[in-house]
């Protein structure tokens, strides 16, 4: 896949944000609240991400010609680095951000990758293959995220890929159901196989069972694991992006409690966090002092094994762009190499 060429993308247009919010307040109503709290600069490039991610995800969702589908995304994506995006909203903003932001391209290539995972129907033998699963949907949303705030440091990466993987670990625990129901199973089969589960005879007849919500919970105290780890980035970014991202982070915990609250039963129901206590958790993060009395893991961590390869890559410098005033430095240093190799001879 193509490096971004110099040509140059449209610009961010209002018309095409205004289609990728729809997009977002129509499929993710906790995200779309907490990207509320955002300041424009750093909503409307999200919102061009969360379009993208949408897009994306509905085009492996249908069924039939899934690798089709992942390998026309993928052109799409090398077409809108590249500066010559598809007549399309999501297209054009997206070709707008990932110029502005210097956005690596390996990070949505990874994105697409585990997309693709999804159409390929893969399975996750351990907890280790699916932290790379999602490190892949979803700690690659989390740098991209770094980005938009113009955050590029390793620690602040690594937590906001932290973040991003605890958001897939909740959404995976509260769909199982769901996911089952479109023949898909991403608990740990090692998990289920000590709990004594046949996955494959599970899958074919999926139900709930005692059993069963002792792996849901072990998945999500897990993702309490990392939502702790992913406590210390937010005091990393700029204030002004501090409450958004702290409001999903809560929007996003509290899925898993809801599951918690139905006894991990993710089979019969899908927990939904009531809008009052969206309400209450937005208003919490809001609060001037928020996140001030909570605990964040001692030390700087290191990335997840999962995530280190997006953090190194959204850590790389980003070589800056040149303007005239360098075409004038290159040529006064043209002449005076000129001039000192003359007198030389």
């Amino acid at each position: 896949m193509p490096e971004p060429s110099s040509s140059n993308p449209p610009e961010l247009s209002a018309a095409d944000v205004a289609a990728c919010r729809r997009v977002l307040r129509q499929h993710s109503r906790s995200f779309h609240a907490a990207s509320l709290m955002l300041p424009r600069t750093v909503r409307d490039p999200a919102s061009v991400l969360y379009g993208f991610c949408r897009l994306a995800d509905d085009a492996v969702d249908v069924h039939g010609g899934q690798a089709e589908a992942i390998a026309r995304l993928q052109e799409r994506l090398a077409r809108a680095a590249a500066g010559r995006p598809l007549p399309q909203a999501a297209d054009r903003a997206l070709a707008a951000v990932l110029r502005a932001h210097a956005i690596p391209l390996e990070l949505p290539v990874r994105l697409l990758e585990g997309l693709a995972w999804d159409a390929e129907g893969r399975r996750y033998e351990t907890l280790d293959d699916l932290l790379h699963y999602a490190a892949r949907v979803a700690g690659t949303v989390g740098a991209m995220m770094c980005l938009l705030m113009d955050v590029r440091s390793h620690r602040a990466l690594a937590r906001a890929c932290d973040l991003g993987v605890a958001m897939q670990l909740s959404n995976i625990a509260r769909d199982v159901g769901e996911d089952a129901r479109m023949g898909r199973l991403y608990l740990p089969l090692q998990w289920l196989h000590v709990a004594g589960i046949d996955a494959d005879a599970w899958l074919a007849a999926p139900r709930h069972s005692p059993a069963l919500a002792g792996v849901v919970e072990r998945l999500l105290r897990q993702a309490d694991l990392l939502y702790a780890r992913a406590d210390a980035g937010i005091a990393m970014l700029p204030v002004a992006c501090r409450p958004g991202i702290r409001a999903a982070r809560r929007l996003y915990a509290e899925i898993g409690q809801q599951v918690r609250r139905a006894g991990c039963d993710a089979v019969g129901g899908r927990a939904v966090v009531p809008p009052l206590r969206k309400a209450v958790l937005l208003a919490g993060a809001a609060w001037p002092g928020a996140g001030r009395g909570r605990r964040a893991a001692a030390g700087p961590l290191p990335p997840l094994a999962a995530t280190r390869g997006l953090v190194e890559a959204a850590a790389r410098p980003v070589p800056r762009r040149r303007g005239p005033v360098d075409t004038v430095l290159d040529l006064f240093e043209r002449l005076e190499r000129r001039d000192r190799f003359g007198s030389a001879g």
